[in-house]
């Protein structure tokens, strides 16, 4: 029976350095290898040229390109978002958006294939958990997109030029861990990926620019904060009690709101670092003065930011989302408490690419 090949994304650059020793060759080609894969988007040994054969042969038959086919593309009206459905090894499907904003780009990444939190008015919660994803498939989705950009412009990064939904000098500049899944429910993953795409000799990611996002899973907040990793983190909040915040987001229940602040105020203090806290406007559920109020005192002193997220359509949830000016209130509640605020500039909600609309089961 012959043994599967291991994934070459799955692997830092110092794992694939230890790899390429123990068969016996030099660091050098260990170096060259990730410098095609990750510098010149390599995705074929045919395509590295440079590489002794009988290194190439061995890498081969020990190590897999897997890049991730693409099974549907979606382009949204307004030209700065596009939806990709991507197809895993399994044939299980994730969703991966690419977000064109005045000179970067942004890509919405996911970290499960589903997701086990079930948070009512999410799409990805309404279709339930699958499997965790591997660091490689997590790392491949980045790639597909700087992929793109390189196809779409001549270079890997950078673009020059202008035209509809292009603006001058976008480059991918930031990741954000909020697509499908709970990124802290795939802990060890998660950060092999940030490592991957953080190395200064690849993608070279700044930890800055990449945030993750939360429903609120405490162990993994404290383990973070323990860790220092200094990437963003968002923690989705959407109710200021514990009964408001468990009747939307049913993780509640297992780390209550009162644990989750105690965890928060934590990772403040261990990492001296802002939280932002996301927080869906529901029409006439969660986006009253008085529910600004709550969430003021609940967050009042700490070190944060509050992302308002007008909600986003999905089929198995029937609230609607808070107008503008009933935002603007929220907003204006939260300066009194000394907490800054924003509401998030939605991106592809027509073709469900919004936060909480990524999906690959839709009735």
């Amino acid at each position: 029976m012959t043994t599967p090949r291991a994934n070459f994304h799955d692997l830092t650059r110092e794992a694939l350095r230890q790899l390429v020793v123990r068969w016996g060759f030099s660091p050098v080609h260990a170096a060259r290898l990730w410098a095609y894969v990750y510098l010149e988007h390599a995705d074929h040994w045919a395509l590295m040229p440079e590489l002794p054969a009988r290194f190439r042969a061995k890498a081969e038959s020990e190590l897999a390109l897997t890049s991730l086919p693409v099974a549907a593309e979606t382009h949204s009206r307004d030209g700065f978002t596009r939806k990709y459905l991507l197809a895993l090894p399994d044939d299980r499907r994730i969703e991966t958006v690419l977000m064109r904003f005045t000179g970067r780009v942004t890509a919405c990444i996911s970290s499960q294939a589903g997701c086990a939190m079930g948070c009512v008015f999410c799409a990805t919660g309404q279709m339930g958990f699958a499997r965790h994803l591997t660091a490689g498939e997590i790392v491949a989705q980045a790639l597909h997109v700087n992929r793109v950009l390189r196809q779409a412009t001549g270079s890997l990064i950078d673009y020059q030029g202008s035209g509809p939904g292009r603006p001058p000098g976008e480059r991918l500049r930031n990741i954000v861990l909020m697509g499908m899944g709970e990124p802290l429910h795939n802990y060890d993953a998660v950060m092999t990926a940030v490592e991957i795409l953080c190395d200064t000799a690849g993608l070279s990611l700044g930890t800055k620019q990449i945030t993750l996002s939360t429903v609120g899973v405490v162990p993994g907040i404290r383990r973070l904060a323990d860790e220092g990793r200094p990437i963003h983190l968002a923690v989705s909040l959407h109710g200021a009690t514990q009964a408001e915040r468990a009747a939307l987001v049913p993780v509640a229940k297992k780390w209550p709101l009162d644990e989750l602040m105690d965890a928060c105020r934590y990772y403040i203090a261990r990492q001296q670092r802002r939280i932002f806290y996301e927080w869906t406007l529901i029409e006439g559920k969660n986006d009253t003065p008085e529910q600004a109020h709550a969430v003021g005192r609940l967050l009042h002193g700490q070190d944060a930011q509050v992302n308002l997220i007008p909600l986003n359509p999905t089929t198995g949830y029937a609230g609607a989302p808070t107008g503008r000016e009933a935002a603007k209130q929220f907003q204006q509640i939260l300066r009194t408490y000394g907490l800054p605020s924003t509401v998030r500039q939605r991106r592809g909600i027509d073709i469900a690419a919004g936060c909480g609309q990524l999906a690959t089961l839709r009735s």
